[in-house]
């Protein structure tokens, strides 16, 4: 299966060129879509040497609320300008200021066509750091001696990322648990949906023993007890789907803990992209096989009945139909 990229792939290609030796600064006025109806603006408003990146993603706030802020003044300090009006978070690169060295050019390319990836990964490192601190804190107690916030986990993290669709994510003493809520459209996507989750829950099985553990049900699981609003059940409307991953403590560690967090971002993303490349498959395998069938039957039409016969003696006559 294909794995999707974490970063932006147009913004990367577009400022490889920008960067590249010998280029010439052009005015930019490009607006890029990305996965999650977020938005980015790829312009230059003050100088054609001045590159302003823009991003808009519609659950700023709750990401804001997580230390979305911090986390992107970790990555990129000084490259942080007043967001663009209409957007949410802004960088700026000056073309006449570019590192000298093709390795760190490579990495500032990287690290701004990861923004969606670094604003979205501010919960994750939240919850991540809050396992961490809940872990320390039960090593001090057994199990029925310790405090009730300990036992139960902190407090549930809602990402409403899309449109009736959200990430939820819980940190335990023992695991953190990610939760994503989808929806199927089409019985057919639910159909092909639940035989891509089967291979999910499956992969333990199967000897896979790294692998977080994946659970996928119709109703809310028990994490999301009194969260409002939660759509669920059998037969409920909107086909909502809840699929949980229970990251353990060596899924946890600090020297994996980014690569985790990009990976599980695009979960939602690769899922549905794959649900529909395999219909599409699927599609033109049966347009294949029907065409066949009609070339077949056009060779077995019959050769066009004879109209005139002739007898032993030569004298021709007309058949009636």
């Amino acid at each position: 299966m294909l794995l999707l990229d974490y970063q932006n792939v147009l913004i990367e290609s577009l400022l490889k060129d920008r960067f590249a030796p010998g280029a010439t600064p052009t005015s930019i006025d490009q607006v890029v879509s990305d996965f999650d109806n977020v938005t980015f603006h790829i312009s230059t408003p003050e100088s054609k040497t001045k590159i302003l990146v823009s991003l808009a993603i519609k659950c700023y706030p709750e990401l804001a609320k997580y230390g979305a802020e911090e986390v992107l003044q970790r990555e990129y300090g000084s490259l942080i300008v007043q967001p663009e009006n209409g957007y949410d978070f802004s960088v700026q690169v000056d073309l006449e200021q570019l590192p000298s060295s093709d390795e760190e050019k490579t990495e500032l390319i990287r690290k701004i066509s990861l923004l969606k990836r670094n604003a979205m990964a501010a919960p994750f490192e939240q919850a991540f750091d809050e396992f961490a601190s809940l872990q320390e804190q039960a090593r001090q107690y057994t199990s029925e001696s310790a405090p009730q916030g300990v036992r139960e986990g902190g407090t549930v993290r809602a990402i409403h990322y899309r449109e009736e669709e959200a990430i939820y994510i819980k940190a335990s003493h023992d695991r953190v648990t990610v939760i994503f809520s989808t929806i199927f459209r089409e019985e057919t996507d639910r159909v092909y949906g639940k035989v891509f989750l089967q291979e999910f829950v499956d992969a333990r099985k199967r000897g896979v023993q790294n692998a977080p553990q994946v659970l996928a049900r119709d109703d809310p699981p028990l994490e999301l007890q009194g969260i409002p609003g939660l759509k669920g059940g059998k037969g409920a409307e909107g086909g909502v789907t809840y699929v949980t991953f229970v990251l353990f403590p060596r899924h946890l560690t600090p020297q994996r803990r980014a690569e985790v967090i990009s990976h599980i971002q695009t979960f939602r993303d690769y899922f549905h992209y794959h649900i529909k490349a395999s219909k599409a498959y699927i599609h033109s395998r049966m347009r294949r096989r029907t065409a066949d069938f009609l070339q077949v039957l056009r060779r077995a039409r019959p050769e066009a009945e004879e109209k005139e016969r002739k007898t032993a003696s030569g004298r021709t006559f007309t058949v009636k139909s």
